[in-house]
Protein backbone atom coordinates (compact mmCIF):
# COMPACT_ATOMS: atom_id res chain seq x y z
CA UNK A 1 0.00 0.00 0.00
CA UNK A 2 2.86 2.33 0.78
CA UNK A 3 4.49 1.59 -2.58
CA UNK A 4 1.29 2.32 -4.54
CA UNK A 5 0.75 5.58 -2.64
CA UNK A 6 4.37 6.58 -3.16
CA UNK A 7 4.28 5.88 -6.90
CA UNK A 8 1.06 7.85 -7.30
CA UNK A 9 2.30 10.72 -5.15
CA UNK A 10 -0.44 10.23 -2.55
CA UNK A 11 0.34 11.15 1.06
CA UNK A 12 0.19 8.32 3.59
CA UNK A 13 -2.51 10.21 5.50
CA UNK A 14 -4.90 9.59 2.62
CA UNK A 15 -4.29 5.82 2.50
CA UNK A 16 -6.97 3.87 4.36
CA UNK A 17 -5.81 0.65 5.99
CA UNK A 18 -7.99 -1.63 8.13
CA UNK A 19 -6.01 -4.89 8.08
CA UNK A 20 -4.64 -4.13 11.57
CA UNK A 21 -8.22 -4.06 12.91
CA UNK A 22 -9.95 -6.83 10.97
CA UNK A 23 -7.20 -8.94 9.45
CA UNK A 24 -7.45 -10.12 5.84
CA UNK A 25 -11.16 -9.99 5.08
CA UNK A 26 -10.62 -10.97 1.44
CA UNK A 27 -13.40 -9.64 -0.80
CA UNK A 28 -14.83 -7.52 2.05
CA UNK A 29 -11.63 -5.51 2.59
CA UNK A 30 -12.51 -2.57 0.32
CA UNK A 31 -16.20 -2.31 1.32
CA UNK A 32 -15.21 -2.49 5.01
CA UNK A 33 -12.62 0.27 4.61
CA UNK A 34 -15.03 2.45 2.62
CA UNK A 35 -17.82 2.04 5.19
CA UNK A 36 -15.53 2.86 8.10
CA UNK A 37 -14.10 5.89 6.29
CA UNK A 38 -17.49 7.31 5.32
CA UNK A 39 -18.83 6.85 8.86
CA UNK A 40 -15.77 8.59 10.37
CA UNK A 41 -15.99 11.50 7.91
CA UNK A 42 -12.66 10.73 6.26
CA UNK A 43 -14.53 10.27 2.96
CA UNK A 44 -17.21 12.78 1.99
CA UNK A 45 -19.58 13.23 -0.95
CA UNK A 46 -17.71 14.44 -4.01
CA UNK A 47 -14.35 12.91 -3.00
CA UNK A 48 -12.36 11.11 -5.68
CA UNK A 49 -11.65 7.56 -4.47
CA UNK A 50 -9.05 5.13 -5.80
CA UNK A 51 -9.32 1.51 -4.66
CA UNK A 52 -6.74 -1.15 -5.41
CA UNK A 53 -6.58 -4.78 -4.39
CA UNK A 54 -4.19 -7.68 -4.84
CA UNK A 55 -5.16 -11.21 -3.96
CA UNK A 56 -4.35 -14.87 -4.16
CA UNK A 57 -3.42 -16.28 -7.53
CA UNK A 58 -1.95 -12.91 -8.55
CA UNK A 59 -5.42 -11.46 -9.11
CA UNK A 60 -5.73 -7.71 -8.89
CA UNK A 61 -8.18 -4.93 -9.49
CA UNK A 62 -8.54 -1.18 -9.24
CA UNK A 63 -11.32 1.38 -9.55
CA UNK A 64 -11.34 5.16 -9.62
CA UNK A 65 -14.69 6.77 -8.81
CA UNK A 66 -16.25 9.87 -7.34
CA UNK A 67 -18.17 9.22 -4.13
Amino acid sequence: MDMVANRLGISKEKVIVTVHKYGNTSAASIPTALDESVRSGQIRRGDLILTTSFGAGLTWGAALFRY
